[in-house]
C-alpha cells in the first residue's frame, strides 16, 4: 500500500508515534488509508450540510475495512463574492484546492480519497488534484438547494437577479423584492438550477468518479446521507 511509506518498517517509527497522538491504534494502521476531504465550512450555503455528509462517509469507509482521516479543501461561495472586489479571489481557488489538496494527499501517502465538495469552483479544483495524485478517488457531493417558491411558482437564485433588475426599471415594489429575498433560496445545497456547480456534479457522476445520483440528490433529502 502508498501508506506502507509512513507507516511500516523500522525507519517509521517516528511516523506511527504521531498518528498514536492522533489516536490511531495499530489495526488502523495496518488497514489501508483513506483521506476524506471536506469542505465544509459555514459561509456557503452548498457547504453547511458537509459535516454530516463526512461523517457518513467516515462510518462507509471504516465498514468497508479503511480507517478514514478528514483534512479540509477550503471554497468561496461565487454568489457572495460577486459584485465586488471578492469575484477576483473566486477562480484563484480552484487552484489553491487543487495544489493544498495534492500537497496533502501526498505528504501523507493515503491510499485513496474520498472528495466531499459542491460548489463552482471547489469541484474542479478537486478533479484537478484526484487527476495529479492518481489513486483511487470518489466524489460525494452536497447536493443541490430546493427550488424556492413565491406565488406558487418556482423560484432560484438567478430569480433574484431577475428581481432586482425589474426593482431597476421601476416593475416592483421593496416589499415584492424582499418577498423574493426571503423565499428563492429556502436550503441550504448548491444554488437550484444547471449552474456550474449542479453541472460539474453531474458531470463528475457521468466520469464515473461521483456515485450514483450525485448529482441529482437534493442536498436536504436523507438519501443524501444513505449515498454517502
Amino acid at each position: 500500500m502508498k501508506s506502507d511509506a509512513v507507516t511500516k518498517g523500522m525507519q517509521q517509527a517516528p511516523h506511527r508515534s504521531l498518528f498514536n497522538a492522533l489516536g490511531l491504534t495499530k489495526e488502523e494502521l495496518e488497514k489501508p488509508l483513506i483521506g476524506i476531504v471536506s469542505s465544509y465550512n459555514e459561509i456557503v450555503p452548498g457547504h453547511m450540510n458537509l459535516d454530516k455528509i463526512v461523517e457518513a462517509v467516515k462510518l462507509g469507509v471504516a465498514m468497508a475495512g479503511g480507517t478514514p482521516i478528514v483534512f479540509p479543501a477550503i471554497a468561496v461561495c461565487d454568489g457572495i463574492a460577486m459584485g465586488h472586489i471578492g469575484m477576483k479571489y473566486s477562480l484563484v481557488t480552484r487552484d489553491l484546492i487543487a495544489d493544498s489538496t495534492e500537497a496533502m494527499a501526498m505528504a501523507h501517502s493515503f491510499d485513496a480519497l474520498v472528495m466531499v465538495p459542491n460548489c463552482d469552483k471547489n469541484v474542479p479544483g478537486l478533479l484537478m488534484a484526484a487527476a495529479r495524485v492518481n489513486i483511487p478517488t470518489i466524489f460525494v457531493s452536497g447536493g443541490p438547494m430546493l427550488a424556492g417558491r413565491v406565488h406558487g411558482e418556482k423560484r432560484s437564485l438567478s430569480s433574484m437577479f431577475e428581481a432586482v433588475g425589474a426593482h431597476a426599471a421601476g416593475k416592483m415594489t421593496d416589499e415584492e423584492v424582499s418577498e423574493f429575498e426571503n423565499k428563492v433560496c429556502p436550503t441550504c445545497g448548491s444554488c437550484s438550477g444547471m449552474y456550474t456547480a449542479n453541472s460539474m456534479n453531474c458531470l463528475t457522476e457521468g466520469l464515473g468518479m461521483g456515485l450514483k445520483g450525485n448529482g441529482t440528490i437534493p442536498a436536504v433529502y436523507s438519501e443524501r446521507i444513505r449515498l454517502a
